[in-house]
């Protein structure tokens, strides 16, 4: 009888679950409400639902994968380096850069609305290196989001902003010591707030920088024009330092 009454339960259960309201949408609709959610963990979390939510979920229409493991190049969505990925991206669009070994990131221009995300559970699990003689590993003239990164600069900056909105969430800025120290920034902002009012997308310029270690390099920041480093915040712990902070008008 309890047998019985288990496998009862189990099989209303399943039922009720295809019978769901929103399994009556078409993928369409679901991919259209999934493009809502934050990539990470929302997003994520979607794709272990079912079947058909983790198709939904990973599409490429969704977001855009760095992976240099890829063996088949003609895979949607699925690119073997971040600049290429860049390229095919819409503005809006989310690339996840996939963990393993070190991204090569030197000069990379990002001129259009995108979010870069780790693909891993710690930023330490992705990294992007920008090699010497580059002048930063990204550079920013549009608004974007990167997060759960790790990016290395052996000499320049590792974010080089423009102009636009830049925020930085979760992410390790590391400017590898040598004797030019002084030449070294994880951040730097050329931006000018005054040409805010003509910027195309009408949202100002500035960096916020949320839950990111910085290491390295003469000063965090190096800004110029009429931007300034504000509201700064760090916590310590055993073994790094924290830092949330923005740098906006004067």
């Amino acid at each position: 009888m309890v047998k019985r009454k288990w496998a009862g339960e189990n099989a209303t259960a399943a039922s009720s679950a295809a019978i769901s309201p929103i399994n009556s949408l078409d993928d369409g609709c679901l991919m259209h409400i999934f493009s809502f959610l934050s990539p990470i963990p929302d997003r994520y979390n979607t794709a272990l639902v079912c079947h058909r939510w983790r198709f939904l979920a990973c599409h490429p229409r969704l977001w855009l994968r760095v992976d240099r493991s890829i063996k088949d190049v003609n895979e949607p969505g699925v690119f073997p380096n971040l600049e290429s990925a860049i390229s095919a991206a819409r503005p809006g669009d989310t690339i996840l850069i996939a963990t393993g070994g070190n991204h090569v990131a030197c000069n990379v221009q990002i001129k259009k609305p995108l979010c870069l995300i780790g693909g891993g559970e710690l930023p330490d699990d992705t990294i992007l290196t920008c090699s010497r003689g580059s002048e930063s590993a990204l550079e920013f003239l549009s608004t974007c989001k990167i997060a759960n990164l790790t990016i290395r600069a052996e000499l320049g900056c590792c974010l080089l902003h423009r102009s636009g909105r830049l925020t930085i969430e979760g992410c390790v800025l590391q400017c590898e010591e040598n004797p030019l120290d002084y030449l070294s920034f994880p951040i730097v902002s050329t931006a000018d707030a005054c040409e805010s009012f003509h910027s195309r997308e009408g949202q100002g310029h500035g960096v916020t920088v949320a839950r990111t270690r910085i290491e390295g390099g003469a000063k965090a920041v190096r800004t110029s024009g009429t931007m300034e480093l504000q509201r700064v915040r760090a916590i310590y712990s055993r073994t790094s330092i924290f830092f949330w902070f923005e740098v906006g008008e004067q």
